[in-house]
């Protein structure tokens, strides 16, 4: 619970995130108030040219030193208002009785205020991480992300007792002040402390994404829509096709079409072009709706984790004894057509999502076709949104999803 005291004419918000404190009647400025790891930050607004001369509390160990922030626009002038020495001075007062024991220092970060009216603009990131499991491994995080002024806005852990790995999904804001090469400098660190597997990415960058196709286009057309009517959040930069049936459909959202046929023989070197066009586009994924043809190891070994599939099947089929251990080790999650990562071997990479539909004895052939463009149009369609949504962590043969 919040709780609130008065500190040399400040009324300071105390919390377990940044508090703002509310000026007492007659003063001016704000002061900003962190509790962190075994003492508090503390910074207060200022005036232009009013940082001099204060005493801030030195950070303590292992965490930032505090942030003053600074106000853009001069001081007001006029009846009622303040010199800029009396405010300096007051808040230096008011600063060193709130900190700490301990040394003192002048060292702290000065950052300029917006003028009053605007807005800090916020950037958003999704962190996602796989570590082997331990105590302390959310605090960590996300005060690291506190000690940055981070705001989380969703997180999702995940233990797997089998293995002994975390994982874990933080989306989060960061204001633009907040650089995110520092921000990427604090996670080494503690990526290096905790043995961290992690990535950051920014929300708004679009995931680049070449799409495979060969004659049956229902998986690509349900793609482009989602696409163009925003339900994907994603950027088609190509469709690659071994026959040049689907060139109108694609042409007709303006996307590039790029007809590599495979002649006998030739295998290696279409998947060659397709390798280039990959690096042209800068493309982050590749996915194969109803691509007919067998990718090579070596084509898999250049984009691991990188290319999904949609399998116009149940995956897998389980013979033998134990077949419910079998399904727990290769991460099933429905049966029914299945979008899974390509590796190199085939249709067994790790599963991402499985749509089912039920039959019964009045299904003839067609109407089961008709059933599984549908099944095979939704389970890809998730699975590339929750892949590019970084929603998607490899786990050995299995993935953790967090929807």
């Amino acid at each position: 619970m919040t709780a609130w005291r008065r500190s040399g004419g400040f009324q300071v918000v105390e919390g377990g995130e940044l508090g703002r404190g509310v000026p007492a009647e007659g003063e001016e400025g704000l002061v900003l108030l962190r509790r962190e790891r075994g003492g508090c930050h503390l910074g207060v607004v200022l005036e232009a040219g009013q940082e001099e001369g204060l005493d801030l509390p030195e950070a303590p160990v292992g965490t930032r030193p505090p942030v003053v922030r600074r106000r853009a626009h001069p001081p007001q002038s006029g009846p009622g208002a303040h010199s800029g020495g009396h405010l300096g001075r007051d808040a230096g007062r008011k600063l060193e009785s709130l900190a700490p024991d301990g040394p003192r220092t002048s060292g702290a970060e000065i950052r300029d205020e917006p003028h009053p009216g605007e807005s800090e603009t916020v950037t958003e990131y999704v962190l996602t991480l796989s570590c082997p499991d331990r105590p302390g491994i959310v605090a960590a995080v996300s005060g690291l992300l506190a000690e940055r002024g981070c705001n989380i806005l969703e997180s999702q852990q995940f233990s797997d007792l089998d293995s002994g790995t975390f994982f874990m999904r933080v989306q989060f804001a960061a204001l633009t002040a907040t650089p995110e090469d520092e921000l990427r400098g604090d996670l080494a660190v503690l990526g290096g402390e905790l043995g961290l597997d992690w990535r950051l990415e920014a929300t708004a960058t679009r995931e680049r994404v070449l799409i495979m196709v060969s004659k049956a286009g229902h998986c690509l057309n349900d793609l482009l829509y989602r696409q163009r009517s925003g339900l994907l959040d994603i950027e088609i930069v190509a469709v690659v096709s071994n026959h040049p049936d689907l060139r109108p459909l694609t042409q007709s959202y303006g996307i590039d079409y790029h007809h590599l046929p495979v002649r006998k023989g030739g295998k290696a070197a279409q998947e060659g072009e397709v390798f280039t066009l990959v690096e042209h586009y800068r493309a982050d994924l590749v996915v194969l709706a109803r691509y007919m043809q067998i990718l090579s190891d070596e084509f898999c070994a250049k984009l691991p984790g990188k290319i999904i599939n949609i399998h116009h099947s149940f995956l897998p089929s389980f013979k033998g004894a134990r077949p419910y251990h079998q399904a727990h080790k290769r991460g099933v999650k429905v049966i029914g057509a299945t979008a899974h990562y390509v590796t190199a071997d085939l249709d067994e990479g790790p599963i991402i999502e499985q749509e089912i539909s039920r039959v019964d004895h009045a299904h003839g052939p067609e109407d089961l076709m008709a059933v599984g463009r549908d099944m095979e149009c939704l389970a890809l369609a998730r699975a590339v949104r929750w892949h590019t949504e970084q929603r998607v962590l490899l786990n050995g043969d299995r993935t953790v999803v967090f929807r």
